[in-house]
């Protein structure tokens, strides 16, 4: 769709108004009470907002006389649309959203045959610094609350129920926490975000917990308590070197927690799960992409629970970073395979909105809106070297 150009103030920074979603339900159910209603009111809003529905007329199970009243107080406006972009005949679709404060994020909803992927923000900008990465670039603005971090995946799921993308409605199958931030560096909301997706309705999504990753730079400690949450969400690391030399410089946190720290962590949460984490490696051109850097990570991960996701570098405007070749691509994949180790190659789906791994927002240009770029990448499906549609 065309973008509109959209004027706002300057952005204030600020903590969110208060929101059922911030709420635990017996929070909310004492919240609804002092507002002189029963507290089964609380199960009521609950069952419409994790639906979508924010127009209070929808509401009809509510007494007329109070829904404003409650919707004021529990269901305050979070994130507003600014623009949505669509590419893949509709298929991939990217949200750019303002905050209350006027800060930005951007979401991305994905439609395949069998699944429906949406990837969110968990923080306005981020603090992590990697020099590949626009958002790292920019700088963290703050964490977002967890209703605005659920937000963005009930804004998905509505999409799909209400056959907004090609196809007919649909189900939301799967979250990603790829967008903006550090999630693991925002814990508190993130963890109750995921107890949100997890939840039955009418206090959450309902998603299993195989449909939902969880990506971090490698933040050891906040792995170790994601480990001892009793969850088996997907842990996916964003390794993007083998050896603590070139991370140092890939990703500075590594300067802190070491590769074998960070790998050390992971396989904890897999031998406390059960579940296989996949190590993110995106592929930059001469940087990391050498044959006895494969050939180290194989040695690194060679029977552990672990699966390579490579991801050729997106561009992002004035990057001087590129993506590996493809020879260079096909003899990394192959040198990990042969080390017994998993690997597949990231779809780019999106990149032709700016929406694949990366490129998010690094492109948008909204008068009176600060440029902000978020790294959300088209997570599914894996495709096999060769078979990439942009070649």
């Amino acid at each position: 769709m065309t973008a509109l150009p959209l004027v706002f103030d300057a952005p204030r920074r600020g903590k969110p108004p208060r929101h059922l979603a911030d709420l635990s339900r017996e929070e909310a159910r004492a919240a609804v009470v002092e507002l002189g209603q029963p507290a089964f009111r609380a199960d009521q809003l609950a069952r419409h907002w994790f639906r979508g529905v924010t127009d209070t007329a929808r509401m009809t199970d509510v007494p007329a006389a109070v829904r404003e009243t409650l919707a004021e107080a529990l269901l305050p406006d979070l994130l507003t649309p600014v623009r949505t972009l669509s590419a893949d005949g509709g298929r991939t679709r990217k949200t750019l959203w303002r905050l209350h404060d006027g800060a930005l994020v951007e979401s991305v909803l994905m439609r395949y045959p069998d699944r429906a992927t949406v990837c969110i923000s968990s923080q306005a900008g981020c603090g992590m610094a990697c020099p590949f990465c626009a958002t790292g670039q920019n700088g963290l603005t703050r964490n977002l609350s967890a209703a605005e971090i659920i937000g963005q995946a009930v804004a998905a799921a509505a999409a799909m129920a209400d056959g907004e993308v090609p196809g007919g409605p649909g189900r939301l199958s799967n979250v990603v926490f790829m967008g903006m931030g550090e999630p693991l560096a925002n814990y508190p909301r993130v963890r109750q975000t995921l107890r949100a997706l997890l939840a039955p309705a009418p206090w959450g999504l309902g998603l299993s917990q195989r449909s939902v990753t969880v990506s971090t730079v490698g933040l050891v400690p906040a792995i170790r308590k994601l480990t001892e949450e009793g969850l088996a969400v997907t842990l996916a690391v964003s390794l993007h070197a083998p050896d603590d030399e070139l991370r140092d410089t890939l990703v500075p946190i590594n300067t802190r927690w070491k590769v074998g720290e960070v790998v050390e962590a992971a396989d904890a949460y897999a031998a406390r799960t059960g579940r296989r984490y996949s190590v993110e490696y995106a592929l930059i051109r001469d940087v990391n992409d050498q044959p006895e850097r494969a050939d180290l990570l194989g040695r690194l991960l060679a029977g552990k629970r672990a699966h390579v996701n490579l991801i050729p570098l997106n561009p992002t405007p004035g990057s001087p970073w590129d993506a590996s070749p493809l020879p260079a691509q096909r003899e990394f994949v192959a040198r990990l395979r042969a080390a017994g180790v998993p690997t597949t190659v990231r779809d780019t789906r999106g990149q032709d909105i700016d929406g694949a791994c990366g490129q998010l927002a690094a492109a948008d240009r909204v008068e009176g809106v600060p440029t902000v770029a978020v790294p959300a990448p088209s997570l599914e499906p894996p495709v096999e070297l060769g078979a990439e549609a942009d070649g």
